[in-house]
């Protein structure tokens, strides 16, 4: 009996040490941090550096927070469209598109850390509440809201909210110093794309749409129509200033100007097939001669519909170069709202041309406004260049690809009472900050008013820009007489329109602009001589490429309103 002990005594010992060395991998590895199988596991490498920080960084890491920072980057590496969106980001980002959003209906801006009610929608819930343009909010629900933390995001998520919610306010009315309490109760607040719509003369028609979203397309036919009461038979479409939106909207708006079977624009990427989108030929103005405004921040759904008219030759584009984004980006939403916006495709117009310009430099592409500017772009069409080969349009007129459309008629930026004062004047908010504090000072005499042009006679005889330059002296601008007497009509269109936007709307404020525009006194002169239809004429510009001043693009253009919406 002992001798069979013995014998299985050697298979004992040798189960003993196995199962030893399989005990003593498992503790060295699970305490030592030699997680070998994790690293050479099949899952990708990106997955398994995340397991690796959360099992065995020395420190508690959020893996969630570090993933948030991660996405961004990670889509940078592909092209400068294709971008990660937090929940918040992607709900402001999509309230102008998607033509409403939940709201107070205010439009807003922020001057010493408080913020000043700009502008009440009509009709909407905090004119109903008794909230009145001018009035200061220093307190939302209760709450001090001034300081450092008053940013525009930040006063949006407080204001904003769902439809039927209650938000009380306190508000501090010009003239008086102590606080009233006003409850106003959310509601749907309509967002426009089309943001003017009048006559510039007895016969041509003006429209101006600052985005291309979901209700853009029966805006524009409503505006349409009230052009039609007032006898148009030219047409201008303002895409200055509007950065895209929906091809949809863009195809849609684009369909009503061209003939059936005419190609409007097509998308093609490595997973996705050449789709095209053609006119059906229900458009019902087809044949109404046409000019389309662009500029240097026109986009993506902007140059489609440009690009569109231009190809078919079925208008004249009027303007400087456009963004040259032709990347088609796919929303992906995760379970937290957030999304990636990917590229997917690249958009094509008729004549086969991708107008997205080059994006291989990072730093070139964020800087190409820049580029263009010193190139002399800006004040030469003969400076403009082009990526991409030559493209022909229908008729046979040579277009190019490679770096947005290209006008027809090239008007160079004004460079005449441009000065360093103008520039510091414009960019440093003083301007601004003026206009706010005279409406707010004079707003009973200006809401007399009936329309821009008598506001605008008053405010001449008021010698604003003089109050402007002391108001600016006093907050650090130092007086500089000859410069300002250069600038004087530049001054001047700043500060009144300003003042007008304040007091009207952002129609007022756009006709107020155009009135001495050379891109709307050129588009006139199109419409006079017939040449709104492009012949197989070469392309035209009307500078002779000299400049006499060299300045900051940014500070010339027409201001852009400065407001939130909430």
């Amino acid at each position: 009996m002992k001798s069979k002990n013995y014998r299985f005594m050697p298979l004992w010992l040798a189960v003993s040490v196995v199962i030893g060395i399989l005990i003593g991998t498992f503790y060295a590895n699970h305490f030592s941090g030699n997680r070998l199988n994790i690293i050479n596991s099949s899952g990708n490498k990106l997955n398994n550096l995340l397991h690796i920080i959360d099992d065995q960084y020395v420190d508690t890491v959020n893996i969630n927070d570090l993933v948030e920072k991660a996405m961004p980057q990670i889509l940078g590496e592909l092209d400068p469209h294709s971008v990660y969106i937090t929940a918040r980001e992607g709900q402001i980002a999509n309230d102008d598109l998607r033509g409403s959003f939940s709201g107070i209906g205010i439009e807003f801006t922020i001057r010493q850390d408080t913020i000043r009610v700009q502008n009440v929608i009509g009709n909407g819930p905090a004119e109903r509440a008794g909230v009145l343009a001018g009035d200061k909010i220093v307190e939302v629900d209760d709450s001090v809201f001034v300081g450092k933390k008053v940013t525009n995001e930040e006063a949006m998520h407080r204001l904003k909210g769902p439809k039927d919610t209650k938000v009380k306010l306190g508000v501090i009315r010009y003239g008086e110093k102590t606080v009233r309490h006003i409850t106003v109760t959310r509601g749907e607040i309509p967002t426009k794309s089309v943001t003017a719509c009048y006559m510039l003369d007895d016969e041509s028609g003006y429209i101006r749409m600052k985005n291309f979203g979901e209700n853009t397309y029966p805006e524009l036919l409503i505006a349409l129509a009230k052009l039609a009461q007032k006898g148009f038979s030219n047409l201008v479409i303002d895409l200055r200033g509007n950065t895209g939106g929906y091809l949809e909207s863009a195809v849609q708006i684009a369909n009503e100007f061209l003939a059936k079977g005419q190609l409007i624009v097509y998308t093609e990427g490595r997973r996705y097939p050449r789709q095209e989108y053609r006119a059906d030929g229900r458009g019902s103005y087809q044949r109404i001669p046409l000019v389309v405004l662009v500029d240097e921040s026109s986009a993506s759904a902007s140059e489609i519909l440009a690009g569109a008219i231009q190809d078919n030759d079925r208008g004249t584009i009027v303007g400087r170069r456009s963004f040259g984004k032709g990347l088609v980006q796919k929303p992906m939403e995760f379970s937290d709202h957030s999304m990636i916006r990917l590229t997917i495709a690249r958009y094509y117009t008729p004549s086969g041309r991708c107008i997205q310009k080059p994006y291989a430099d990072g730093e070139d592409y964020e800087g190409d406004w820049m580029q263009r500017y010193q190139h002399g772009e800006f004040f030469s069409q003969d400076s403009i260049k082009h990526t991409g080969p030559e493209y022909h349009t229908a008729n046979g007129r040579v277009v190019y690809g490679g770096g947005g459309i290209t006008p027809d008629t090239f008007i160079p930026e004004d460079t005449l009472g441009m000065t360093s004062y103008y520039k510091e004047a414009s960019m440093s908010g003083l301007i601004l900050q003026f206009a706010y504090n005279y409406t707010d000072e004079n707003r009973t005499k200006l809401s007399s008013m009936e329309d821009v042009w008598e506001m605008e006679r008053y405010l001449k005889s008021q010698n604003t820009v003089e109050k402007f330059v002391a108001f600016a002296e006093k907050n650090g601008l130092k007086r500089r007489n000859l410069m300002i007497q250069k600038s004087h009509k530049l001054l001047e269109r700043f500060v009144n329109s300003r003042i007008i936007y304040n007091i009207l709307n952002e129609e007022a404020w756009t006709e107020y602009l155009n009135h001495d525009d050379p891109v709307i006194i050129e588009t006139l002169r199109i419409f006079r001589n017939g040449e709104a239809f492009p012949s197989k004429a070469q392309v035209k510009g009307t500078n002779d490429g000299k400049v006499a001043m060299m300045f900051d693009h940014a500070s010339q253009k027409a201001p852009k309103p400065y407001f939130a919406h909430a």
